[in-house]
């Protein structure tokens, strides 16, 4: 196995695209909660003092869509003007229509035909042994670097800080294993009169050191806030749409992703739900020892229950060919949307928690995706 480095990133929940990822999928799970079978396909767009919703919703319920955004907001810390978007006074436009009848009745069900897929596409779902959350070690310490740094905000341990920012770390391997960090890069949003050496050296004790100070080194590289002053932040400073970070979603670029986002499709989308089912069936088979790598990738026609291909790759860690765990697959986990929705019980307003920091490697049980119940099954194969 090879020597290399490999780099992943992730933002906050403040980064103006998670904004939206998370205003779009807490106008989801409103309308779940009070009709778990409404249909939404919902995008969100934020600049300066702005939040724009747009999208298709069938539901037969009714939500104050500008308190949910405004509440949202607030939940995450846009309540200071000075940050470019106040939840109390930023202004909320809405543009939503109904579902597309072409797509619905492809999607629903009848006497005798089973829920398809609410489009065509391909989903992957990754699994390896190289973090106790049986994710890649990038995508996970960048996470935690993110989640550090909203938690230093919020409890107001670093009062500098505020709602964006970003981080990346690059981990070098050896012989295709986890060795150093080679470098962390850290962008926090601060306040106009902080000091650079000051943001420097707060960040590196209170957030750097706390999660990756094991597999530091006096030879890796820390790069933080390097073109000098990050005090225009959030929305002002960028422009954030729904679906623009998934691959800070997923696996860091680690794993294939097909192309499609997560946030503000209700689980009838197999963007969604058969990526959750990708992950469940990849993270089952590592965590039973089959693999030490597990890539599935599942691909749907709209109007179609079947999935029209099912794809397995092990890197050559497998302890199993991978052809002998196919049928395992289609019979015993679900990859049928509505057996998806109704084993990992995707109808439920669990999905804004989804939307910053990752849908996987999350230890929640409403992330059903990440149950492990099937190793004993797989285990079986072995014997």
């Amino acid at each position: 196995m090879r020597d290399f480095l490999f780099t992943s990133e992730s933002v906050t929940e403040g980064h103006p695209d998670k904004i939206c990822d998370q205003v779009s999928d807490s106008i989801l799970d409103a309308m779940l909660a009070k009709d778990k079978f409404s249909r939404v396909a919902v995008e969100t767009l934020t600049t300066t003092g702005l939040i724009l919703v747009a999208g298709e919703v069938t539901t037969s319920c009714y939500v104050d869509i500008p308190a949910t955004v405004r509440g949202t907001l607030k939940e995450i810390g846009y309540t200071n003007p000075e940050f470019g978007l106040d939840s109390s006074d930023c202004a909320v436009l809405t543009a939503i229509h109904e579902q597309s009848q072409n797509i619905a009745v492809g999607v629903n069900t009848g006497e005798k035909k089973e829920q398809g897929a609410g489009d065509q596409g391909l989903m992957f779902g990754y699994a390896c042994t190289e973090s106790e959350e049986l994710m890649p070690l990038p995508i996970i310490l960048a996470h935690r670097l993110t989640m550090r740094l909203a938690e230093v905000r919020k409890k107001n341990i670093l009062s500098w800080v505020r709602p964006d920012g970003k981080s990346q770390v690059t981990i070098q391997y050896e012989n295709g294993k986890p060795k150093r960090i080679e470098a962390v890069v850290i962008a926090v949003h601060h306040s106009p009169e902080t000091p650079r050496e000051k943001i420097r050296a707060e960040i590196i004790e209170t957030v750097i050191m706390p999660i990756c100070g094991k597999m530091m080194d006096g030879a890796t590289k820390i790069f933080i806030n390097e073109t000098g002053v990050f005090a225009v932040g959030g929305p002002e400073a960028d422009t954030g749409v729904t679906g623009r970070k998934i691959i800070v979603d997923t696996y860091g670029g680690y794993a294939p992703h097909g192309g499609g986002c997560f946030s503000g499709k209700d689980p009838s989308k197999v963007d969604r739900s058969a990526s959750y089912a990708a992950r469940y069936v990849a993270k089952n088979i590592v965590a039973a020892g089959l693999a030490e790598k597990c890539l599935v990738q599942l691909a749907y026609s709209i109007g179609v229950a079947e999935p029209v291909s099912i794809s397995l790759d092990f890197y050559g860690t497998g302890k199993v060919d991978e052809d002998k765990l196919l049928p395992v697959i289609r019979q015993h986990f679900p990859v049928k949307p509505a057996d998806i929705i109704s084993g990992l019980k995707l109808l439920r307003p669990i999905y804004k928690k989804t939307a910053a920091y990752g849908h996987f490697g999350r230890n929640d049980p409403d992330f059903t995706w990440e149950a492990t119940d099937k190793v004993n099954l797989l285990k079986d194969l072995l014997k």
